[in-house]
């Protein structure tokens, strides 16, 4: 498994866009995505730096794996 390196919330939506996501807008600082056929949405934030757990957990949300999640980048 690869390891999850401190990466914005910028860089973070570009790899979900990437994997089939799309944006339905933003509240606050929460880019909200969601995907057809996946009943969860996104709430991506938007920091310089998104913390590993909160990355991770996003990643899971997507019904993805940390090395899918990591190609996309």
């Amino acid at each position: 498994m690869g390891k999850l390196a401190n990466i914005s919330g910028k860089q973070a939506a570009k790899a979900f866009r990437k994997a089939g996501w799309r944006e339905i807008g933003q509240v606050g600082s929460h880019l909200v995505m969601v995907k057809d056929g996946i009943r969860a949405n996104l709430s991506i934030p938007q920091h310089k730096e998104l913390s590993t757990g909160t990355l991770r957990s996003l990643i899971r949300a997507a019904g993805m794996t940390v090395d899918e999640f990591l190609k996309l980048l």
